[in-house]
């Protein structure tokens, strides 16, 4: 189970000023093992903010992050994967010189068979044969990249997997397979926990439970049957929930 406990971040409103401006606003929920999470809301309500601070590329300035009754807030990145948390960047690293067999492999923290290799960039919608001994640099669209780092969090298989818009720059027949990735991965109920930030509608459906951030605030959570009209709503302009 994954914790925030009154988590706030705050940065500087300009470079040394002592005034600062508050991304993230004493917000506290949990999100249960084996649970299927969409986080969703408006531009620049923090949820990207508060997906880096569970995964410690930020540090929060108050509160606390416990995972599976730990308590992660001071650990490093590489400990967080080492306790089971993966992520996936809205805008992906690239790697020059690596190729993306060997990143699967780094990922998986062993020598994987091609036949799993195969099965994990089929999962995103890339085809092995084109892929496997290319290099993650500038030749690979922003779209590829994506979709390899999903495979490579696949590969890894963590505990809790957070992806930040993993549908943004992806074509509509690689978006339909991970789609159904997505799905096939909740389904399994294997006590894994799933969490995404998307405004995609086809994504935000298949959550258990559905919590809108807006001003760094948890504004509504709830199932998907419950928060799902609202948000619809909202989108006709009827209705403040994303705002």
């Amino acid at each position: 189970m994954l914790e925030l406990k009154n988590l706030s971040f705050e940065v500087p409103l300009a470079e040394g000023s002592k005034e600062t401006k508050r991304i993230i606003d004493n917000l506290s929920l949990s999100i249960p093992d084996d649970r299927f999470t969409v986080i969703t809301g408006p531009n620049g309500g923090g949820k990207s903010t508060l997906a880096k601070l569970i995964m410690g590329v930020e540090k929060p300035t108050g509160g606390q992050i416990v995972f599976n009754g730990e308590n992660i807030t001071e650990l490093s990145i590489t400990e967080r994967a080492k306790r089971g948390i993966g992520y996936g960047f809205q805008q992906p690293a690239r790697f020059k010189g690596m190729k993306v067999k060997k990143l699967l492999d780094i990922a998986a923290g062993k020598k994987l068979p091609m036949l799993a290799c195969n099965e994990y960039l089929a999962k995103v919608g890339l085809c092995s044969a084109s892929y496997l001994t290319r290099e993650v640099d500038k030749n690979l669209s922003g779209g590829e990249v994506k979709r390899i780092e999903i495979a490579t969090i696949l590969a890894r298989d963590p505990k809790l997997a957070i992806y930040d818009e993993p549908e943004a720059g992806i074509d509509l027949w690689s978006f339909d397979r991970l789609t159904e990735t997505f799905r096939d991965i909740h389904e399994a109920r294997d006590g894994r926990s799933i969490v995404i930030i998307s405004h995609q509608e086809r994504i935000i459906q298949l959550a258990d439970e559905i919590i809108v951030v807006s001003g760094g605030e948890l504004k509504h959570r709830g199932s998907t049957k419950e928060i799902f009209p609202l948000i619809m709503a909202d989108t006709l302009g009827s209705c403040p929930v994303l705002n």
